[in-house]
């Protein structure tokens, strides 16, 4: 099969993006020409919808995204078109900043990291803890074999259930308020969808231990940030550690800046550096696909909201 891409119009400061279409089989190609577009401009999402209309030989779209909430509005009013997103294109770098906040909560770097004398020792080992991570995607599975050597009691909360190498145990999003109690770190690193939005409140918040703390790389959204504020002023939550807010990006002055059991980094679990090479992996992947006739990676599922 004979395929034509189209890459964002500025591909020019990214040719490797036009040179992944090329090891997968396919053919660099203008808008007017081409069956398929690759994006990976996360902010001109809009473009995205007018060239598709403008071009309407383009049958499927390769996006940057991991989840759709920038372009949802868009895939949804294109339904003849195929969509494709970067779910799981972004899982280790991910990953392993999620390990990184965790340690750097569990062992009191919020507090060394602002400190202008010698302190009283703080802090928890991640050796043993009990983890419980919401999400079952790539970012998931990578953080499991991360944590495999520290020995940790991972429980993992996921829509539809199922063993993950790991995982002692994986239970449904109706088990999450028994789980909470016994956990030491939570990490989030799921979708946000109307039914994830706000996942973590008052509620949950109040019955996590007082030592635990939240890892945050999934989106700012999913942890009602009032609320957080709150717990983490009353010592109710040992701390968080957040790569992203709700607002985003965090405007200054807002207190989680200068909450010392808080650690904040700009939405930079997957830099520009590290994803651009990954995103041009899944891209080459996927030409070669449709070249072959085989299903594509990452389709996107309206009616799951990634």
């Amino acid at each position: 099969m004979s395929v034509l891409v189209a890459v964002e119009p500025d591909c020019w400061r990214r040719p490797v993006l036009a040179d992944a279409v090329v090891r997968g089989g396919g053919t660099v190609s203008t808008p007017d020409a081409a069956s398929a577009l690759v994006w990976a401009e996360p902010t001109q999402a809009h473009r995205i919808g007018e060239l598709v209309d403008a071009n309407p030989g383009i049958d499927w779209v390769q996006l940057p995204y991991a989840g759709i909430e920038p372009v949802v509005d868009i895939v949804t009013a294109r339904p003849a078109v195929e969509w494709y997103c970067g779910k799981g294109v972004y899982a280790e770098p991910v990953a392993e900043h999620a390990l990184m906040l965790a340690l750097a909560g569990m062992r009191g770097m919020a507090s060394y990291a602002r400190a202008r004398r010698w302190e009283k020792p703080e802090g928890r080992n991640l050796l043993g803890a009990a983890v419980t991570v919401l999400g079952g995607g790539g970012i998931t599975e990578s953080l499991l074999r991360l944590l495999g050597p520290f020995g940790c009691d991972v429980t993992v909360v996921r829509n539809r259930p199922a063993s993950m190498t790991g995982a002692e145990r994986v239970v449904g999003p109706d088990a999450l308020a028994q789980v909470l109690p016994g956990t030491d770190v939570l990490v989030l690193a799921l979708a946000l969808t109307p039914a994830t939005a706000g996942i973590i409140g008052a509620a949950e918040l109040a019955a996590l231990p007082d030592h635990a703390w939240i890892v945050n790389v999934a989106r700012g959204g999913h942890i009602v940030t009032d609320d957080l504020v709150a717990a983490l002023r009353a010592g109710e939550i040992g701390g968080a550690a957040l790569d992203v807010t709700d607002p985003e990006p965090l405007p200054g002055g807002h207190p989680l800046w200068s909450l010392p059991n808080c650690l904040i980094t700009p939405h930079i679990g997957n830099t520009p550096e590290m994803g651009l090479a990954l995103l041009a992996e899944r891209i080459t992947a996927n030409v070669a696909l449709r070249v072959a006739g085989e299903p594509l990676i990452g389709p996107v599922y309206l009616d799951l909201g990634y």
